[in-house]
């Protein structure tokens, strides 16, 4: 599989340092991200457009997008494969979230499949830092 580089993308991968601030700031990104799953669950709490439901849908739709414009951001930052890499850690939050909001349990099969991802995830930033 051939890889082709733009000159903007040259530019931008010459110029763009991965650093512990920035994959942070990838995380808080995708931390984002997973937090519309959380109100489209508390939407689907409530009955089709109640009060409730628009609430939490409408929730939903601005984390939505607020995430788009902050990923937008974030890919100038890193190449696309280190950014969806990391994006792989919203496993992690969204059992966060699942124990914290939603009183879940977590198996011990989802503790070893979220660590297998983070290490995966660690390989990749690394051959990148």
């Amino acid at each position: 599989m051939k890889h082709i580089h733009t000159k903007e993308q040259g530019k931008a991968s010459k110029h763009t340092k991965v650093t512990i601030k920035s994959i942070l700031l990838l995380q808080l990104v995708v931390m984002i991200y997973t937090l519309s799953t959380v109100a489209a669950k508390f939407a689907s709490g409530y009955g089709f457009l109640t009060p409730g439901f628009i609430g939490f849908y409408g929730l939903e739709i601005v984390i939505l997008g607020g995430y788009a414009l902050l990923w937008q951001q974030i890919i100038k930052r890193f190449d696309l494969s280190v950014a969806y890499a990391n994006r792989s850690i919203a496993l992690l939050w969204s059992m966060l979230w699942a124990v914290l909001f939603f009183q879940e349990s977590v198996t011990i099969q989802n503790a070893v499949g979220v660590a297998v991802v983070i290490a995966g995830t660690m390989v990749v930033n690394s051959d990148d830092a």
